[in-house]
């Protein structure tokens, strides 16, 4: 063996990175569990099932496929490759360039082999032209140029259709009355997963949650699955209610697919020839197709272009001066009397996943609105969720949600007050808060902080163009002085659970 590939756990792809080129013959396959990772801090177990549990299925398909597989587990990455090292002298490692600053610039200095990643549609340095070339980072310049390059949803220089997006046409609140949704796809389970749930519990790792159910696949063929399944049960209405949050459902129509993504079991470019030619059959409206393909080509590639155009520092960024500890809410569904943050919060224990309009409007705003520290959230945001990753959730949360780069990614914050919740979801019904009300015992929340943050930040945001309504209506509040008072003990409650 002359040569020795670095698996790393979101590089889970045979035709992908380092392992494209590798052969049995010839190359060798290195698996490092590092126990820092595993135990400095607390992990949702479901994540952590997921990552041990797609590792072991893959490397036993490399083994199957004639591989010697190393496996070793060690106190770090670093001691891992020093120990390989001493027993194979000579050795070439080669990895695939990781996702995360930290692990990029920690396997540079080993002096491995790295390999351009290609685990997303544009590299690392096409994103880099793309972003010096512009005056302002906007996700929807950079979609057009996408859609362009890749010739996706084109006819020559033209957008199918006419028009470059169908918002007006998706994103429609909950449907009034009955309505059939989508059927979830269970994914059984094997004794590999058996034997990795039973480790996590001997090994007594550190972690909070449910237990893993069905919901999660670990598996190459349980993606295919699950990507499938999307197609034919819940595409046709993806655009529609992409950002509906009904309590009847904890998916809607979203296809799940952004674990698989994440840690290479799917490829976006796969996913995109799916997706085509699922809509080239006729029945998928062209509203629904370009909203998801859009969050593929467009969002996804652009998180990932800004995470590495930002650089690592970005992530300690607080230009709110947020420093409100985590809320006990987030981590103890019980916590809290809002129906809508305790059903997400719930969700997220149950299965470690809610679609993005609860993280953005519901979740994010809560921490947004209530000056929680972006680090902390940050923190807690990586640790809960399954499809979650270092270049997935610093630009996502310190940008997107928490306008913690003062406006870098998003020209505004997204703040919001129960109306929007109260519109795209379900929950306000029967809750004991209302969304029209600013002041009093039963005011929402959301509502309250909403007015009480942009209180709280008009000098700050008196230059945004984009926030002069949102200020003029606090100049019409005749309850300010009230509102004022009622935000403090919304937020002395909220900061002990007790609301």
């Amino acid at each position: 063996m002359v040569k020795a590939v670095l698996l790393l756990n979101d590089h889970l792809n045979r035709n992908y990175g380092a392992l494209k080129s590798a052969d049995p013959k010839t190359h060798q396959i290195l698996f490092i569990e590092s126990q820092r990772m595993l135990t400095t801090r607390s992990w949702h177990i479901q994540r952590l099932f997921f990552l041990m549990s797609a590792r072991d299925h893959f490397l036993q398909e490399l083994r199957d496929e004639g591989f010697t597989v190393t496996f070793m587990q060690s106190a770090t990455t670093e001691v891992g490759i020093e120990e390989f090292r001493k027993s194979h002298p000579g050795i070439e490692i080669e990895v695939a360039e990781p996702s995360s600053h930290q692990q990029y610039e920690q396997l540079h200095k080993l002096g491995v082999t790295l390999i351009p990643n290609d685990f997303f549609l544009t590299s690392r340095p096409l994103f880099a032209q793309w972003a010096n070339s512009q005056k302002n980072l906007v996700m929807e310049n950079f979609y057009r140029a996408q859609r362009l390059r890749l010739n996706i949803l084109m006819e020559g220089s033209d957008p199918v259709g006419g028009k470059w997006n169908y918002d007006a046409d998706n994103r429609l609140p909950p449907p009034k009355g009955a309505h059939t949704w989508p059927d979830y796809l269970e994914h059984p389970r094997d004794e590999i997963d058996a034997a990795v749930l039973a480790d996590i519990k001997k090994r007594k790792i550190p972690v909070f949650g449910d237990d893993p159910d069905t919901t999660w696949g670990t598996t190459r063929a349980a993606a295919l699955a699950q990507m499938h399944h999307f197609f034919d049960t819940a595409f046709a209405e993806f655009g529609a209610y992409e950002d509906a949050m009904v309590a009847e459902t904890w998916a809607v129509n979203h296809s799940l697919l952004s674990p698989y993504l994440n840690i290479g079991l799917l490829h976006a470019q796969e996913v995109i020839d799916a997706a085509m030619v699922r809509f080239k059959k006729g029945d998928i409206p062209l509203a629904s197709a370009e909203g998801f393909i859009r969050q593929i080509i467009g969002w996804r590639e652009y998180i990932n272009g800004l995470y590495w155009h930002f650089g690592d520092l970005y992530r300690n960024e607080n230009a709110l001066q947020a420093t409100r500890p985590l809320l006990p809410l987030f981590t103890d569904s019980s916590k809290t009397q809002m129906s809508c943050v305790s059903t997400q919060v719930r969700d997220i224990e149950a299965r470690a996943w809610v679609h993005h309009i609860p993280r953005l409007m519901v979740l994010s705003n809560l921490a947004l609105i209530t000056g929680t520290s972006p680090q902390e959230f940050l923190d807690w945001m990586r640790r809960a969720f399954i499809d979650s990753a270092d270049w997935v959730m610093v630009p996502n949360v310190i940008g997107m949600s928490l306008h913690a780069d003062g406006g870098k990614l998003a020209t505004k914050p997204y703040a919001s007050g129960g109306s929007y919740i109260s519109k795209m979801g379900s929950f306000c019904k029967g809750c004991k808060f209302d969304p029209k009300k600013r002041v009093g015992d039963d005011a929402c929340p959301f509502t309250t902080l909403y007015w009480d943050f942009l209180d709280r930040n008009q000098v700050r945001f008196a230059k945004n163009h984009r926030m002069g309504q949102q200020l003029a209506g606090i100049k019409r509040l005749s309850d300010l002085p009230e509102l004022r008072e009622r935000a403090k003990e919304v937020l002395e409650l909220l900061s002990h659970g007790e609301l």
